[in-house]
């Protein structure tokens, strides 16, 4: 151990009831085996990860038909690579494990900005689900078939889901508020059989109407498509020419109806994610049904020490895992609280407000929602908040003063949880521990049976240096393939081709004295504003419409604790650059993409830096800005061409 002090000690009380000690007992009583602290069970499960993931299937008491004939296909769990099929002899349905709890407690707390407010029970979500399952499978919506949701984070986003995986189909979801092409670079590739589309929203004290943007979306889906139509919460909805009344079928009465759940392998696919889309389209990720269920359970119910009847928020959309992981909270019988609108309207104390009117236990953030409520001066200490024991953030990394805020304003005596992994793996690496201190800027520990490592130049695992982070052992949540990949020659090249039979995560980490994680940034030239990943190559597309401009690159600059995009443009020669132009590009982008795609700075340059191979070399710009160093500028097609990017006076172009 270090000398560095905790700022958050677990009191006995709360280690001695947590959820860890349950499973504690269970591998006693079943495995015997006696682990008193998590680094020997770490330990073990990164050790002997097959008999981890079996102990934990058997202790999470799914539901499921037939006797597990094997834990995972492969004879070497430390050969990490794509096919793994796991738990083959059981059968299972996702949304049945999601909806495994029946009775009157609240499943959903849904609140939205507008001011409406509805509480759904167990009973009354599996009804809605129960009817809406039904008509999906009367209009012909069979096992295997893709169902989309272009739809904020409402209730009716949970209820179309659930009935689309109960009948074996596979959701993907969009939000709203996306720009039409990114829509379209997503849905387009998977051709959904019935698209769930939202006709309004409201965002910061305004209403948005989708309904140009909905036929659009069905134009270029084409007949292939049934679009229909979801109202927003608390609104009466005007009929509209693509199919009928939503509310017919989400939200009808209780009645009596049950569900059919279609039982299929533990590895069925059960959600399409997509890439941030670096290097062209999105790539569309397809995860497991069982693979999804049992990861998230287990940092659900062991690593955030999730509870029956408590109350767990985290601030998202649609279109990020952390809805999915989320959702997920269904199957410990937890209430999900869904807020829908800005986390600063009418101003940034609106969440904490709730926080304490809703009793919520555990609230899910970012750490630039927690720099922005410092700088506001915000102090939710003065709300009470006695119901409030956990804090997660994602995203990007929390910071010091993230930290020291957190416990001077909010409350000494929580648990301040910095978790990460992504999209690719729907889960995390490295996340919270009930049973372990809170370290400043550290991440508590890595996740049970992920054997993460860090890789130095040498692809030798060392703790205590900065590095590549790696997945050494197998784990049930990888992706089962990407969508039209038929070969995993896309999957291959994304996370085995530099390190084969290691999974290679993109991210530059530290693993400390402490067993914790501090996480560097990514590795790659993905960009990170405000938590969310854009795709470098999402934003060309929008520029390359543009006549004026020749080229541009895009890359992240550090600042408040965020990444901020600068865009450089190379202008025709007879174009003179302007705020009138800067905001013209802005505005194209923010149309075509999303607000979070819209650069900070826009920058004209003489020339884009490229490899000899005709590359943007933008992790190489990247770091120049940054003030960090750069190694194999000789790579460079035209070496001087980099020279322009050094000392740039930002105050000059925001």
């Amino acid at each position: 151990m270090t000398d560095k002090i905790p700022l958050f000690v677990p009191e006995l009380f709360r280690t001695e009831n947590s959820n860890f000690k349950k499973y504690f007992n269970f591998l006693k009583d079943n495995y015997s085996l006696n682990f008193i602290d998590y680094t020997s069970i770490y330990n073990w499960s990164i050790d002997k990860p097959i008999d981890f993931w079996k102990s934990l299937w058997e202790f999470a008491d799914f539901a499921h038909i037939g006797e597990i004939e094997e834990v995972c296909s492969f004879v070497n769990p430390f050969d990490v690579k794509p096919g793994a099929k796991w738990f083959t002899g059981i059968q299972m349905n996702f949304a049945e494990n999601l909806l495994r709890f029946r009775n009157e407690n609240i499943a959903i707390k849904f609140k939205c900005e507008n001011g409406f407010y509805e509480g759904i029970n167990y009973n009354q979500l599996y009804s809605r689900v129960a009817n809406l399952s039904d008509y999906l499978f009367k209009n012909g919506v069979c096992k295997g078939d893709v169902v989309a949701g272009f739809i904020t984070n409402i209730p009716d986003a949970i209820i179309a889901m659930l009935a689309t995986t109960s009948i074996g189909a596979i959701w993907t979801s969009c939000s709203p508020d996306f720009g039409l092409n990114g829509v379209l670079d997503r849905f387009t590739q998977v051709k959904p059989k019935i698209l769930f589309a939202l006709e309004s929203y409201y965002y910061n004290g305004k209403k948005f109407d989708l309904s140009d943007k909905i036929a659009s979306i069905k134009n270029e889906l084409g007949g292939q498509t049934k679009v229909i139509l979801v109202n927003y919460p608390g609104e009466n909805h005007v009929e509209a020419n693509y199919s009928f009344n939503s509310s017919k079928i989400l939200n009808i009465p209780i009645s009596g109806n049950e569900i059919d759940f279609l039982q299929s392998e533990f590895s069925h696919p059960v959600y399409i994610m997509y890439s941030s889309g670096t290097t062209g389209k999105p790539k569309c990720i397809v995860h497991s049904a069982g693979g999804t269920l049992l990861q998230h359970y287990k940092e659900l119910f062991l690593h955030t020490d999730l509870k029956e009847n408590e109350t767990i928020m985290y601030f998202t959309t649609t279109g990020w895992m952390m809805w999915n992981w989320l959702v997920s909270s269904l199957s410990i019988g937890a209430s999900v609280f869904l807020y829908d609108g800005s986390p600063s309207f009418p101003d940034l104390s609106i969440l904490w407000k709730y926080i304490d009117e809703y009793k919520i236990n555990i609230f899910g953030t970012s750490p630039k929602f927690l720099s922005s409520c410092e700088q506001a001066g915000i102090v939710p200490r003065h709300f009470d908040l006695n119901k409030l024991k956990s804090i997660l953030s994602t995203g990007s990394p929390l910071s010091e003063n993230n930290f020291k805020w957190v416990y001077d304003n909010v409350k000494t005596n929580l648990l301040l949880s910095s978790i990460a992994g992504g999209t690719d793996i729907i889960s995390c690496f490295m996340l919270g521990n009930p049973l372990l201190p809170v370290f400043s800027e550290e991440i508590q520990c890595r996740g049970l049976g992920m054997k993460v490592e860090c890789l130095n130049e040498n692809s030798e695992h060392k703790d205590e240096i900065i590095g590549e982070l790696v997945c050494s052992a197998i784990f049930p949540s990888m992706p089962i393939y990407f969508w039209n990949d038929e070969k995993n020659e896309l999957f291959n090249k994304a996370y085995f081709e530099h390190y084969p039979g290691k999974w290679r995560h993109g991210d530059f980490i530290k693993i400390t004295q402490n067993g914790g994680v501090i996480v560097y940034g990514r590795s790659d030239s993905t960009l990170n504003p405000g938590g969310v990943r854009i795709g470098t190559s999402e934003i060309y597309r929008v520029i390359e419409t543009l006549d004026f401009i020749i080229d541009s690159m895009a890359v992240g600059k550090k600042e408040d604790n965020d990444i901020s995009v600068v865009l450089f443009v190379h202008l025709k020669k007879d174009v003179e650059f302007n705020s009138d132009l800067s905001n013209q590009i802005k505005s194209i982008i923010r149309k075509s993409l999303t607000p979070r795609h819209v650069p900070k700075y826009i920058i004209p340059v003489n020339e884009i830096p490229v490899t000899m191979n005709n590359k943007k070399v933008e992790i190489t710009v990247t770091r120049i800005i940054n003030n960090e160093p750069i190694t194999n500028q000789s790579a460079l097609l035209n070496q001087e061409s980099i020279n322009e990017y050094y000392n740039i006076d930002f105050d000059n172009w925001k």
